[in-house]
């Protein structure tokens, strides 16, 4: 007789890394790879980032602090809140886990549109909980009004990916205010804000202001991506209190490493030189997104730091394999959701020219 594991396995749908397969990450560091398929900074962490790091890694013979108790405080001082709202994680991703354990159940229902970020499913597949997808318009935006009319008794825990992931577009924060004074009190709503800092509707901090109006909100953030901490996976939430004592409940202890606590104590403290990451990588978004579009390709309106590409009749598959040859990785758009598309992040301005010079070759 074999091994029987959980039912729930089966229900996974697997997650799919954008590192291509075999590929050392010194080869993608040196240049040798374009990797532009995670949606990283192409910038490394600021120097006195590096040097906390170093600092901190002489004490690894030591558990972390279980509280996180700087970097909470930093990170309260920075939103202008109370470190006892400030939940953090082992990436965003840690703290998504935690509230579907913390708030969902066999009866229950999640709800978020799609495509979105492709952890969301495993919340349902996890907890027994019903997952209800909403279509994004046509526009590939969240559907805002679609959304609010799906949210019923049952439902425990709405997901707003804004800027969305993969598409990139983004919902003003008024607009989810509106959305949030329909979401009855019951329903906690987790606003996840990765890319927030790259959109330029809003003051990136104008969602943490709605906070003090619905005390169901939970604004979900992170550093792996303007702040180059993608290796270290430290994320953050601020929400109410009892959100926090709840997901800290279901978690193991210890779940953020001295190392990302270190860093991301001292990197919330460097904002000028996140708006300088910020805006490189906006004037790159807007150089490619123009190209793309001389190349006769649609685009969805991206707020983030990658772009959502239709390739039309071009063969999804042959393109991302074209790309791949020529040493430049970017993720097809079926896993994400949506087949007959790439999704593609900014690199350095080199990589981004091999990639649109990769891109214009296979589609000649």
């Amino acid at each position: 007789m074999s091994v029987t594991f959980a039912e729930k396995l089966a229900r996974m749908p697997g997650y799919q890394a954008g590192v291509p397969t075999g590929q050392a990450p010194e080869a993608i560091a040196s240049g040798g790879i374009a990797q532009l398929a995670s949606n990283e900074s192409p910038f490394p962490p600021h120097p006195q980032v590096v040097e906390a790091i170093q600092q901190a890694a002489g004490a690894m013979h030591r558990y972390p602090d279980p509280d996180a108790t700087l970097l909470r405080r930093r990170l309260a001082e920075r939103y202008e809140t109370q470190p006892g709202r400030v939940a953090v994680g082992n990436g965003s991703c840690e703290i998504l886990l935690a509230a579907a354990e913390a708030l969902l159940e066999p009866g229950a229902e999640i709800l978020y549109s799609w495509p979105a970020f492709s952890m969301y499913p495993y919340l349902a597949a996890l907890t027994g909980a019903r997952e209800i997808r909403v279509p994004l318009d046509a526009e590939d935006v969240h559907d805002l009004d679609a959304m609010a009319a799906e949210v019923t008794a049952a439902t425990q825990l709405v997901l707003v990916c804004n800027p969305n992931n993969p598409t990139g577009t983004h919902r003003p924060a008024a607009e989810i205010a509106t959305f949030c004074e329909r979401v009855p009190p019951h329903v906690t709503v987790i606003l996840d804000e990765a890319y927030i800092e790259f959109q330029t509707n809003d003051d990136p901090d104008a969602t943490l202001d709605l906070l003090a109006d619905f005390p169901n909100l939970v604004v979900l953030r992170t550093f792996s991506k303007c702040y180059g901490l993608a290796g270290l996976r430290v994320g953050y939430a601020i929400g109410s209190s009892t959100f926090r004592a709840a997901v800290d409940a279901v978690r193991q202890p210890f779940s953020v490493n001295a190392l990302a606590q270190a860093a991301g104590a001292e990197a919330i403290l460097h904002q000028d030189d996140v708006r300088r990451r910020v805006e490189s990588t906006v004037a790159e978004r807007l150089r490619v997104e123009e190209a793309l579009q001389e190349l006769g390709l649609a685009t969805a309106a991206t707020q983030a730091n990658f772009s959502w590409v239709d390739l039309g009749d071009a063969d999804e598959g042959k393109v991302v394999a074209g790309l791949g040859e020529r040493l430049v990785a970017v993720r097809p758009g079926t896993p994400l959701g949506d087949p007959g598309h790439i999704r593609v992040t900014y690199g350095t301005s080199d990589q981004n020219d091999r990639f649109l010079a990769g891109l214009s070759e296979i589609l000649d």
